[in-house]
C-alpha cells in the first residue's frame, strides 16, 4: 500500500502517512464518512484556464490587418505592399498563436497547418510579382520539408522509444534531399548547370543521423555520450 500524496510505501497497519500525514486510504475498505482522501482544505485545484492570451494576440493581428489595408487602400486605391503584411502577420499566427486556444493542441494537426499556410503563402507572393518559381521550386521543398517533419513529429509523439532512430532517419532523409534541392535551385533560378555544393550538407547530415542510429543501436556508446554531456 502507498500513500497517495507522495508515495511512500505504507503498512497495512498505518493510518496516516509517516511522511506527509495524509489520511491512509485502503482500497479493499471504504472510508468513513468523515475521512478525508485529502486532508481538508487541501483538495487539488482544478487549473482553469484562461483565454486572455489568444484573445488579446487575436485583437493584435486583426488591428495590424485592418491598419494595413487601409493605409494601403488609401494611397494606392488597391492591394500592393499590404498582401505581403497581411499574408506574413497570418502565417505568424497560425504558426504560433492559433494552438493556444486549445488546452492540448496536438502538433500532429498544426505541424501540417502551418505548411500549409506558408505554401500559400509563397504562392500569394509568386501571383503578385508574376514569377514561375512556385510550382518548380517553392511547392516540391515546402511538401518535402512537411512531409518529413510532419512524420518526425507523429512518430516522436506515439512511439515513447526509438526516438534516436527517428531523429537519425530524419537527418539521413535530409541530407539525400540536399542534391534535389540544389537541382531544383539551379534548375529554377539559374543557368541549369549544378555547382555541387550540395555534397558537403549532405555528407554532414547523413554523418548526424548515421552516428544518431548507431547510438541507438550501440547502448554502451550511448551510455557513454550520456554519461559525457549529460543527456
Amino acid at each position: 500500500m502507498y500513500c497517495i500524496k507522495c508515495g511512500v510505501k505504507l503498512a497495512d497497519s498505518e493510518k496516516f502517512c509517516p511522511l506527509c500525514k495524509t489520511r491512509v486510504y485502503h482500497p479493499d475498505f471504504p472510508p468513513k464518512e468523515d475521512a478525508y482522501t485529502y486532508p481538508k482544505n487541501k483538495y487539488p485545484k482544478k487549473e482553469r484556464r484562461s483565454l486572455g492570451f489568444p484573445i488579446f494576440v487575436t485583437a493584435c493581428a486583426l488591428f495590424v490587418i485592418i491598419i494595413t489595408l487601409a493605409c494601403d487602400l488609401r494611397f494606392n486605391f488597391a492591394v500592393t505592399w499590404s498582401g505581403y503584411v497581411v499574408g506574413a502577420v497570418m502565417l505568424v499566427y497560425i504558426a504560433l498563436f492559433l494552438p493556444t486556444w486549445f488546452s492540448s493542441p496536438n502538433p500532429v494537426i498544426f505541424v501540417p497547418c502551418s505548411f500549409a499556410a506558408t505554401a500559400l503563402f509563397l504562392f500569394y507572393i509568386n501571383f503578385a510579382v508574376g514569377g514561375n518559381w512556385f510550382v518548380p521550386f517553392a511547392l516540391p521543398v515546402t511538401a518535402f520539408t512537411a512531409i518529413l517533419v510532419t512524420a518526425t513529429v507523429t512518430l516522436t509523439r506515439y512511439i515513447k522509444k526509438g526516438r534516436l532512430y527517428i531523429f537519425g532517419g530524419a537527418a539521413a532523409l535530409l541530407g539525400l534531399f540536399m542534391p534535389v534541392l540544389e537541382y531544383l535551385i539551379s534548375h529554377t533560378f539559374g543557368s541549369g548547370q549544378m555547382m555541387g555544393w550540395s555534397f558537403y550538407p549532405m555528407s554532414a547530415l547523413i554523418l548526424v543521423g548515421g552516428f544518431l542510429i548507431f547510438l541507438a543501436i550501440c547502448r554502451p556508446a550511448r551510455e557513454y555520450v550520456e554519461s559525457k554531456f549529460f543527456i
